[in-house]
């Protein structure tokens, strides 16, 4: 075997070992989920509260942080508010600029309809997600409280349970 491929034979080897879950004493983000189906999250952005249901059980309660501009619903891109109402899970993003991401819905035709008649954009990108990869960025996130452009934040373990328990078409209802 000439040298190139042994390279590259040794590279991809790497690369497997370092899918794996477990090896290494490695613990994979993406955890396994076989309790009672969440069949509904409720925020309440007033108590910093995320609590996923089934139906009416509360099978585990989270704190949050918010958008930087807590008070209110989200209405306009920019506004450092995270949304109110109703929206479901849409989306998930296992490479997200935080420790996982779960996609919230936002905005609807209601949202972009109110931004309109006022000459502005609803924004988009909401998600419920873990601390920043970046360090710096993950460094001021710790010292502040409602750290987010809009988004819910929990922590790392935390969006780790999430995302295995909450599947897509989940309703998440945001109230103040």
């Amino acid at each position: 075997m000439n040298r190139r491929a042994f390279g590259m034979s040794a590279a991809a080897s790497l690369a497997l070992a370092g899918c794996s879950s477990t090896t290494g004493g490695t613990v994979s983000r993406f955890k396994a989920y076989d309790g009672p189906q969440v069949t509904s999250i409720v925020i309440n952005k007033g108590a910093r509260k995320l609590y996923l249901m089934h139906n009416d059980e509360i099978l585990r309660e989270y704190k949050v942080d918010l958008g930087f501009a807590p008070l209110g619903p989200k209405r306009f891109e920019g506004d450092g508010k995270t949304p109110e109402g109703t929206y479901v899970i849409n989306r998930r993003n296992p490479n997200s600029s935080y420790h996982l991401s779960v996609g919230i819905s936002y905005p609807n035709n209601q949202d972009r309809a109110l931004a309109r008649a006022n000459g502005k954009r609803p924004g988009g990108e909401i998600f419920i997600h873990g601390q920043p990869n970046n360090p710096k960025e993950r460094k001021r996130a710790s010292r502040v409280d409602d750290w987010t452009a809009g988004c819910i934040a929990v922590t790392n373990e935390e969006i780790e349970e999430i995302y295995a328990m909450v599947q897509d078409g989940t309703t998440i209802a945001l109230r103040p």
